[in-house]
């Protein structure tokens, strides 16, 4: 049963997708885990990545804590996070993915040290979310949620392209789907601000850095096919995009013309300290 105050529809937006999120979407930086540890001020005990989709965002964490949690209320994402951890090496014991909900969490009373929300935080309900992690955070504990800006950073050309099949398949989905029935987020904008506002948290900022990857035309194709939005249509209507997505991919491949590229990956974290 979906505790309430979580959307069933944002739940089931990654659903049967798992696979392509895992291949292209990127890793979470090890800067993260270096600069939540430095406002911890050490090594965490416990950690725990909610929303953690398939482990992308958790990982990072496996020899940077001694006790790692993935949460994810997605069967699908969860299950492939797991799949992924039966087949790492030993040294990732300390990591255990387990579904759950923002607003309902499997731990005790001030037993995490840091709790991170990588791409997903817009996803949960704010209040409800924001009071749980205080629930659960230690005094001096950690909370950041952090994304990336889409797209990377490739070629004016190529990033207006992503933009715009992106921003037809949002459109789309206004028609194909009924509102009730569709998947709704919060402003990642107002993330620092709900934080602030929460009462939970004695410190909050933004922290700005960026990431560098290696990126091809699969990839930076595969990026734009990760997105939840174009999944929905590709489930509901697969023929509406079949074109738009071969004039895309054809794009892609022109500009990268066989070669790997640098992809700069921006980010923007919002932090808070119990």
């Amino acid at each position: 049963m979906i505790p309430e105050g979580n959307r069933k529809e944002n739940i089931d937006r990654f659903l049967g997708f798992q696979d392509t999120y895992d291949r292209f979407r990127p890793e979470a930086p090890p800067l993260v885990a270096e600069l939540l540890s430095q406002y911890l001020g050490g090594r965490p005990a416990l950690v725990a990545d909610v929303g953690c989709g398939t482990g992308l965002s958790t990982l990072i964490w496996s020899r940077a804590a001694d006790t790692v949690y993935g949460v994810e209320p997605n069967p699908d994402m969860l299950g492939k996070a797991l799949e992924k951890l039966s087949g790492l090496p030993a040294g990732s014991s300390t990591v255990t993915f387990v579904q759950g909900y923002s607003n309902s969490l499997p731990f005790a009373a001030g037993s995490l040290d840091i709790i991170t929300c990588s791409q997903s935080f817009h996803w949960m309900e704010p209040g409800s979310t924001l009071q749980e992690f205080a629930r659960c955070l230690r005094e001096g504990g950690v909370f950041a949620a952090y994304d990336c800006d889409w797209p990377p950073v490739v070629h004016p050309q190529v990033e207006a392209a992503y933009n715009r099949l992106v921003g037809l398949a949002d459109r789309l989905l206004q028609s194909l789907q009924p509102e009730e029935e569709q998947a709704s987020k919060w402003s990642k904008e107002g993330h620092l601000s709900q934080i602030r506002e929460s009462g939970h948290f004695s410190y909050a900022r933004e922290i700005v850095f960026h990431h560098t990857e290696s990126c091809d035309a699969d990839r930076f194709t595969g990026l734009a096919l990760s997105q939840g939005g174009l999944q929905t249509v590709l489930k509901l209507a697969p023929d509406l995009l079949e074109q738009e997505i071969a004039e895309f991919a054809g794009l892609v491949e022109s500009h990268f013309a066989g070669r790997t590229l640098p992809m700069l990956l921006g980010y923007r974290m919002r932090l808070g300290i119990k």
